[in-house]
């Protein structure tokens, strides 16, 4: 966390941090408070008119929404000439603006041990979580709170953002350059993507966040990063500050046994036969590809990361290296009778929560895949959430149902149109059943019952499919609209939509795994924290700081560019790739296809020596990609790679595949970024894309015809 980095100035200054170390402790200050999140991905702002730079592939739902068959904006590059052709995002698109970290704690679990109900404890915390978002918000236009949990529940902070909701797509490269090397170097070094693209976020003309309109102008932020004028080299300070999503970290050793027997496997397994589903659908129908390709990139980029994660925890030993690591501390644990009285206990209540959940865990898993398989069910299961809560005064309504909540969730019933069929849907719902139905009777979720009405085979599933998509109006959005908005109980009863009574019945059993829910977390509210609070002291008596896991909230890490040795017996690799390495990669078929400008552009390069600015003197050209030692996951796409005058030299895009485990153990010889050198951006802007105005924006003088 940034506040963390107070400990580290010592280290950071003999790395060569040319900031006061200070500098990087305050989310409102430069240069952290350039640094934004897109909700999935990170970025930064590069210009005072609200230019921001993030991931070419963090951008893919722009242009997907912006393409049809007839100008497909996924197979081509994008640039606007000037900000009036500046295309709009879907209507979900945001960028926020963290302007202030408070630590609430004692707002959240003040005398929360005194409350002896566990459903009770759980309901308290969350009551007092929305009051203080509730607080935040009230008189700030464009204003979003959020509380966030960090240490598993130990500490919570209330983060301030500002909600910038008019977004539009400002330059995207070919694909030929921010996706080269696709699916068969993902996750892979070395590496020759040029994965960049630039956004620009908008206003009211009063300069407060506001929807698309025509008549909007740029935001201004506070600060923008500038761009680096020296080159990044090997062993250099690098930090990246970034919005990481997820780590595991500070998991049990029980619970990264329950990863590797069981999640990764099902996943992978359920992962590949959706990804081979939507190929089989999409193929040949370019309409069709278009409104999925951004869902079939982010499962094929999963399915890798949980290959991954499984041989990392079995193949490297991770979940041995965990598993050790707990067996030290539960040695410490029990060598003190003081720390024994404080501890012991609640590492055995926790340990026998672990053990029922993963009894229950097939049945768990398949029930989350069949409500979240279809879009029409899961807007169905919403509207009738929304037809029961909203008889209630918006201050007695349950967190996640005011009216502004409501709003957010007309913006994604908007955007389903961008990526929905209902074939294809019908297929997805169609899968999922079919893979509950083939698991022992045993473990078959409940909930199957409730979705097929005409028996538990195959036929029955045909027969309620063809009732469910043949009479249903919510592939309508404004019907979908209308009746998130204003459907009572009585009405949605007397409905006729298979979908909406299909919801009603699911109503019992959903409600019922809530109270399930509730009561689990009440009870970890009193567990986890003493369990955290073990960690941290064990881990201090060595002299080691503890940081909470990623939850998509501001983190910074530094480190030096550096390669690494892939197995022992490996050489080491190189930390930067070339230009020069990239043309010789390239076949003139995907996932290899460089555009041609960019090729004539290396040869005209390479021949007369002309790589202007940009050139990488120890390379004789422009170096295309480098490695850091930096500790990043997913979430962190588009996060500003920053030099020791926290000046922009890359973005963030990737990881080593050796390293996807050290989500659950770190592992520093190994574990490595993949960022995309900034120099190698402005060079493709300024020899191939003529994209000269964007780099004035930003402070750099074109050079290269």
């Amino acid at each position: 966390m940034p506040a963390q980095l107070v400990d580290h100035a010592e280290t950071l200054r003999t790395l060569g941090l040319a900031l006061d170390p200070s500098a990087l402790t305050d989310p409102a200050a430069a240069p952290l408070s350039a640094i934004v999140s897109l909700g999935g991905c990170s970025a930064s702002f590069v210009s005072p008119d609200g230019l921001i730079i993030t991931n070419h592939h963090c951008v893919g739902r722009f242009l997907q929404v912006n393409s049809t068959p007839a100008d497909n904006l996924m197979t081509r590059k994008f640039l606007a000439e000037d900000r009036a052709h500046e295309k709009p995002g879907d209507p979900a698109s945001r960028v926020f603006v963290t302007t202030r970290f408070h630590d609430v704690t004692a707002d959240v679990l003040a005398h929360i041990d005194e409350i002896r109900g566990d459903t009770e404890r759980s309901i308290e915390k969350t009551r007092r979580q929305d009051a203080l978002r509730r607080t935040c918000e009230t008189g700030k236009v464009g204003v979003r709170c959020t509380i966030a949990s960090f240490f598993e529940g130990a500490q919570y902070f209330e983060i301030e953002q500002v909600e910038l909701k008019d977004i539009r797509l400002v330059y995207a490269p070919h694909p030929g350059v921010g996706v080269f090397g696709g699916e068969v170097d993902n996750w892979r070094w070395p590496r020759h993507t040029g994965d960049w693209a630039f956004l620009r976020a908008y206003v009211g003309k009063d300069g407060r966040p506001a929807e698309f309109a025509a008549d909007n102008v740029p935001y201004h932020p506070k600060y923008h990063l500038s761009i680096a004028e020296a080159r990044a080299e090997a062993d250099d300070l690098v930090m990246v500050a970034g919005y990481p999503a997820q780590t595991h970290r500070l998991k049990m050793a029980a619970q990264v046994r329950d990863a590797t027997e069981w999640t990764y496997p099902y996943l992978i397994e359920r992962y590949e036969a959706t990804i081979a589903l939507l190929e089989s659908k999409t193929k040949g129908n370019e309409a069709l590809a278009i409104k999925y390709a951004g869902q079939l990139r982010g499962l094929h980029n999963y399915l890798t990361n949980y290959r991954g994660m499984l041989e990392g925890l079995t193949e490297r030993g991770v979940a041995d290296q965990k598993a050790a690591a707990e067996g030290k501390l539960r040695t410490w644990i029990a060598g003190d009778p003081a720390r024994s009285a404080r501890f012991a206990e609640p590492l055995r209540e926790l340990d026998a929560l672990n053990e029922r959940a993963s009894k229950t865990r097939v049945e768990d898993s398949h029930s989350t895949e069949l409500l979240g398989a279809s879009p029409l069910l899961t807007t169905a299961n919403t509207i009738v959430d929304w037809a029961i809560k909203r008889d209630l005064r918006e201050a007695e309504r349950p967190p996640g149902y005011r009216d502004s909540d409501r709003k957010r969730i007309e913006t994604t019933l908007q955007s389903m149109a961008q990526t929905f069929d209902p074939g294809v849907d019908r297929a997805l719902l169609e899968l999922a059943l079919t893979r509950a139905l083939r698991l022992p009777p045993a473990e078959q979720p409940k909930l199957l019952s409730l979705l097929l009405t005409a028996g538990l085979d195959q036929r029955a599933v045909t027969v309620s499919l063809d009732r469910l998509y043949a009479a249903t109006t919510l592939t309508n959005l404004e019907t979908r609209l209308a009746l998130l908005r204003t459907a009572t109980l009585a009405e949605l009863r007397a409905s006729r939509d298979p979908f909406i009574q299909v919801a009603l019945a699911l109503k019992p059993y959903l409600d019922a795994k809530q109270d399930e829910a509730e009561a689990r977390d009440g009870t970890l509210a009193l567990l986890v924290p003493r369990y955290i609070e073990a960690v941290r002291a064990f881990n201090s008596e060595q002299g080691l700081q503890t940081a909470p896991e990623a939850n998509r909230t501001l983190r910074v890490s530094y480190g030096t560019i550096k390669g690494y040795r892939p197995n022992p017996q490996a050489p080491v690799y190189d930390p930067f790739t070339t230009v020069s390495q990239m043309v010789a990669k390239n076949t003139g078929e995907p996932p290899f296809d460089a555009p041609p400008p960019i090729l004539e552009a290396a040869t005209r390069a390479r021949t007369g020596k002309t790589w202007g600015p940009y050139v990488n003197d120890a390379y004789g050209e422009v170096t295309l990609d480098f490695l850091a030692d930096l500790d990043i996951t997913g979430g962190n796409s588009g996060s500003a790679t920053l030099n020791e005058r926290g000046e922009l030299v890359g973005l963030a895009f990737d990881g080593n595949y050796e390293s996807i485990a050290s989500d659950w153990v770190f592992m520093p010889e190994v574990t490595r970024s993949i960022h995309v050198d900034i120099r190698y951006v402005m060079w493709v802007m300024d020899a191939v894309d003529d994209a000269d105005h964007l780099l004035e924006e930003m402070g750099v003088r074109p050079t290269l015809d």
